[in-house]
């Protein structure tokens, strides 16, 4: 039988900690989100249909993301790349559009890479569990990850850049995956579009199964909010004037 966990412990005291942060909505439409499958779960996070409440689990696996970051750079410019990871004012290069409702940050920009040591191309980076990395290793970034894989094509066309490395590590086997993307004028242009649709949406999109317990919709955040167990909190993104 397994003791149970003193309530006041040091992880659960880190653990705390995270979900003491401020979850703050985000102002824009993410460029992560846009190729999401389901377009009511990207209208209703622009809506803002739902406070973000993370567990401190998950938020301390965000920061580990996050922390591969600098390593990755670090290695980049270690292998002879030229790596930009701040603009000439000194932030994280972002990209808006949209009158300012779309867009994202990249991860860098990076000359001299060995796939095409002479071309800039823009810089994404991830983590995933041993089974999405092996998913990712057999099938590329743009099966196994289509919501990536639209982010770099907004990034690549926003930033007037026609290729993107996608660097991934496994968190279980520190194991590292790249992959060389080239811009498709034509898939950013109906990510656009897409996006610029969603944000002027009126009346909550099509979702992405009629059935609340469809692998789906089991387990998404919205699914009390799409399927009408409970109302959208209110705020300036769910007036019927906004």
């Amino acid at each position: 039988m397994k003791i149970p966990e003193p309530q006041n412990t040091t992880s659960q005291a880190i653990v705390k900690w995270y979900e003491a942060k401020p979850q703050e909505h985000r102002q824009h439409m993410g460029a992560s989100i846009i190729g999401h499958d389901c377009p009511r779960y990207i209208w209703l996070t622009w809506r803002w249909a739902r406070q973000p409440e993370f567990p401190g689990r998950i938020l301390r696996l965000f920061s580990t993301g996050n922390r591969e970051e600098p390593r990755f750079i670090e290695e980049l410019r270690g292998i002879g790349a030229t790596v930009w990871d701040r603009d000439e004012s000194g932030q994280q290069f972002t990209v808006r559009a949209l009158d300012g409702h779309f867009g994202g940050s990249l991860d860098g920009i990076a000359k001299g890479v060995p796939e095409a040591p002479k071309t800039a191309c823009a810089l994404e980076f991830k983590t995933h569990n041993h089974k999405s990395f092996l998913t990712l290793g057999n099938k590329g970034v743009q099966e196994a990850k289509p919501q990536h894989y639209a982010q770099m094509q907004i990034y690549m066309h926003l930033m007037q850049l026609d290729r993107a490395l996608y660097l991934a590590a496994d968190k279980d086997t520190d194991e590292v995956y790249s992959e060389w993307v080239h811009l498709d004028k034509a898939a950013a242009e109906r990510l656009l579009a897409r996006a610029q649709g969603l944000i002027e949406a009126t009346s909550p999109p099509e979702r992405i199964s009629d059935d609340r317990n469809s692998r789906a919709c089991k387990y998404c955040s919205f699914q009390a909010h799409c399927h009408g167990d409970i109302a959208a909190q209110s705020n300036c993104r769910t007036c019927c004037h906004s």
